[in-house]
């Protein structure tokens, strides 16, 4: 006898395979609701350590993200920028190079996912009772070293600058003297340069103030009492390094202004110092961030030759030797809106070569100084050279560049362009260099074994 095995159509008719389905599917999905990740439980802890600095009534960024009305309605989006990895901004190439770093605010795998699995599964809420503490947050009207070094020993102005509304971006570059601040040569602990507040924080993208300062008996100095970019507040020397000033001399303010939808009416920027106590003489002395260049223009200094054609992508690459050995804590790429990525590599006297630090994702919005973990900052003997290279993509497929059809040389404005970097650099006797490295590969070695 033939058997034809069907489904029969009875009290369900024909949404019986359909219905078992669901019915075997009911505890799983009962079980990955309950396990979903909630905002409260699971995403608020990190936009709190991640986000919030930037994203909240007073930041930089454009929406607040403190609480779960304010993140809902753009969870789609963060989901999407976290996992392009444009937010939170850290544009380092994270298979090449150093990976160690006193600053990161990168998203690990595990907290990107969360997110995205938090967002597919409906972006809950949760138990509105288990949010975190709010965390504490910047006030762009103090300065962020005082909660560490307390007030700064002293502050100066620039001269008062009214930026223009809807604008071009603006250079402000004027001297002011220094004088009477101290009584005699000084050794700096931390610098800090910011805009006024309220609109002036808003406006100004980056900035320094440099003194060039005389003691009046031949010795002469000249560094920064405050380097600024947008995610880059000022500097703190490592504990025993320290930057001389003497008392008399000037500061250049060089002030890089992006304008907002209203006038900023005398905007001020200031720059704030802490000193080491009178008297006190560090073991190492620097000169701050300094300019190292990717070009061949005079010295290195400014990138005459750069020239960039319509639809083009270009590379250059700039060769510094180092006469001394020196300590690299910090590494700060700087182009334009064309900047696509920026390298720093070493070749060592003996031949051998390492990448140290590589943009990919450069993004001119943001100038973020990337700081060296203490035992993973480069420590370089004499003859290493450092070679710098810049990539820019003068494309449309680059979605920050303004228009692909011009040609762009140097300048100062955004839409031109420009190819350097900044290093905190130290330079060491050899002596300094010698036991700094011993020291250093004791300790790697006591953490690491043999």
């Amino acid at each position: 006898m033939k058997s034809n095995f069907r489904f029969r159509v009875g009290i369900f008719g024909a949404t019986r395979p359909a219905l078992l389905l669901a019915c075997l599917l009911l505890p799983w999905n009962t079980q990955a609701a309950k396990f979903a990740p909630t905002f409260t439980v699971d995403v608020a802890p990190i936009l709190f350590e991640k986000c919030a600095s930037c994203h909240n009534p007073e930041g930089i960024g454009p929406m607040p993200l403190l609480d779960y009305a304010d993140v809902k309605p753009w969870a789609g989006l963060i989901s999407y920028k976290v996992q392009a990895r444009e937010m939170p901004p850290w544009h380092l190439d994270k298979t090449t190079g150093i990976q160690n770093y006193k600053n990161d605010i990168s998203l690990s795998d595990e907290q990107i996912a969360t997110i995205v699995a938090w967002v597919e599964s409906g972006s809950p809420e949760g138990d509105p009772s288990a949010l975190p503490p709010m965390p504490a947050l910047p006030n762009g009207a103090q300065w962020q070293m005082a909660e560490l070094l307390g007030p700064p020993d002293f502050v100066v102005k620039a001269p008062p600058y009214t930026i223009a509304p809807n604008a071009q971006d603006q250079w402000w570059v004027r001297n002011t003297p220094f004088e009477g601040l101290i009584d005699g040569p000084r050794y700096v602990r931390a610098t800090e340069l910011k805009g006024s507040y309220p609109l002036g924080v808003k406006v100004l993208h980056h900035g320094h103030a440099t003194l060039t300062s005389e003691d009046g008996h031949g010795g002469r100095a000249s560094g920064p009492v405050g380097r600024q970019g947008v995610g880059k507040s000022g500097d703190l020397f490592p504990e025993g390094t320290g930057m001389l000033i003497y008392p008399s001399g000037q500061i250049t303010w060089n002030l890089h202004y992006f304008p907002i939808a209203q006038e900023v009416r005398n905007e001020q920027a200031e720059a704030a110092v802490w000193l080491y106590p009178k008297g006190y003489k560090p073991e190492f002395e620097t000169r701050g961030e300094q300019f190292f260049a990717a070009d061949t223009g005079p010295g290195g200094l400014w990138a005459g030759d750069l020239l960039l054609p319509p639809h083009s992508i270009k590379s250059q690459q700039g060769v510094r030797v180092l006469d001394r050995p020196a300590l690299i804590t910090s590494f700060r790429p700087h182009m334009h809106m064309r900047g696509r990525a920026q390298s720093l590599e070493a070749i060592y006297p003996d031949g051998r070569s390492e990448m140290l630090a590589r943009v990919d994702k450069y993004n001119h919005n943001w100038q973020i100084s990337y700081k060296f973990d203490d035992d993973a900052a480069p420590l370089l003997p004499k003859g290493t050279r450092l070679i710098i290279t810049s990539t820019w993509d003068n494309t449309g497929a680059n979605p920050n560049n303004p228009d692909p059809r011009q040609w762009v040389v140097f300048g100062q404005r955004g839409v031109d362009e420009m190819s350097h970097l900044w290093l905190g650099i130290t330079y060491l006797t050899d002596d300094q260099f010698e036991r700094l490295s011993a020291e250093r590969r004791g300790r790697l070695t006591a953490q690491n074994g043999p």
